[in-house]
């Protein structure tokens, strides 16, 4: 072949690979990376981060999201009288209370969570956290008696759920329900469902520190990166955790207390003991969803190292990192927790 033709062959083939680079690069979707910021919602902060072909998909995403939080805010808030949690703590009883599909699924699936915990996770704990928030305004710390009294009130297993009519009842007078420790996580797993619906490729969704992420991460990462931070210093992480389509939720003494009579107390509340859970300082739960890390993260924090990560030992797919409440900051983990954490 003359040199003039395999010029010529060489030129045509290249154009044509060029062509062909130019036509796939063009068919790729331009990806575009959106940061809600922080906005208050459910009592706290939440933040949603997106990946997505175009501006327009990811702006709808986070707008979904964030009307997520607020229905779920709106049904579950028992600080807000006109919300379905409220209206059921003051009927139910009186008489079976007829609720919507979402508060029944939350309602069963604590009731999940409190079997599995043997009611270390238990959402009937009302009675006594509305004690709790009473010393915090006032500063005194709840009688005895008064605790007494309303742990009379408490026990999941007073808590009547009817499947067939989608139902809720009492069996015990002057119960209440706190959805506190469940609600966050359900309002993440919904808002995630609702922006891939929405046709994210990816995204985190964060409400006060418990989170969950899905699929493509931000800057063309491998993974989602969270940081499990100190609990003695707020700037400070203790380690980096990477994530791919998990969820992760953190509970701690060191992010909502309340200080009596010049004492620290957690805002978890032992539903055996009506005291505040004191023996951890921070309790990571990693698990496929966010409505369980949530619960179960209430849950260690009641049962103490020993006995939560037992029970997290005991569950698929899910892993504990726990601070010890004692310093030197102790870190301890479960089995297969190590596979999270990235340097």
């Amino acid at each position: 072949m003359k040199q003039s033709t395999r010029n010529l062959w060489l030129q045509t083939i290249t154009g044509i690979m060029i062509l062909i680079l130019m036509m796939w690069q063009m068919r790729q979707p331009r990806i575009q990376e959106l940061d809600s910021g922080y906005r208050i919602t459910m009592g706290t902060f939440a933040r949603v981060l997106v990946v997505a072909s175009d501006k327009k998909t990811a702006e709808q995403c986070v707008k979904a999201a964030f009307e997520t939080f607020d229905r779920v805010n709106a049904m579950m808030s028992d600080y807000d009288p006109n919300s379905l949690l409220s209206e059921v703590n003051r009927r139910a009883f009186a008489e079976p209370v007829k609720v919507d599909a979402a508060l029944f699924e939350v309602l069963t699936a604590a009731v999940k969570y409190s079997r599995l915990s043997d009611g270390a996770f238990d959402i009937t704990v009302g009675p006594v956290v509305q004690l709790w928030r009473k010393a915090n305004q006032t500063g005194i710390a709840p009688e005895p008696q008064a605790l007494t009294q309303a742990h009379q009130k408490v026990g999941y297993r007073h808590l009547l759920l009817d499947e067939d009519n989608q139902t809720v009842r009492f069996a015990v007078e002057g119960m209440l329900l706190d959805l506190g420790g469940i609600a966050k996580g359900y309002a993440i797993d919904k808002a995630i469902e609702v922006m891939r619906q929405q046709g994210a490729l990816g995204g985190m969704v964060d409400i006060g520190g418990d989170l969950a992420c899905f699929d493509r991460p931000v800057g063309g990462q491998p993974h989602w990166y969270i940081g499990l931070q100190d609990p003695d210093e707020e700037q400070r992480y203790l380690l980096r955790l990477k994530l791919n389509n998990h969820a992760a939720a953190t509970s701690g003494d060191y992010r909502r207390f309340a200080v009596i009579n010049d004492l620290k107390y957690s805002h978890i509340v032992n539903p055996a003991s009506t005291q505040a859970a004191d023996s951890l300082s921070s309790v990571t739960i990693i698990a496929p969803s966010a409505i369980q890390a949530d619960a179960l993260a209430t849950a260690v924090s009641v049962l103490g190292p020993e006995k939560g990560m037992a029970l997290i030992e005991s569950i698929d797919q899910t892993v504990a990192l726990l601070i010890l409440s004692a310093r030197p900051i102790k870190l301890q983990k479960t089995t297969g927790a190590a596979n999270f954490i990235a340097d």
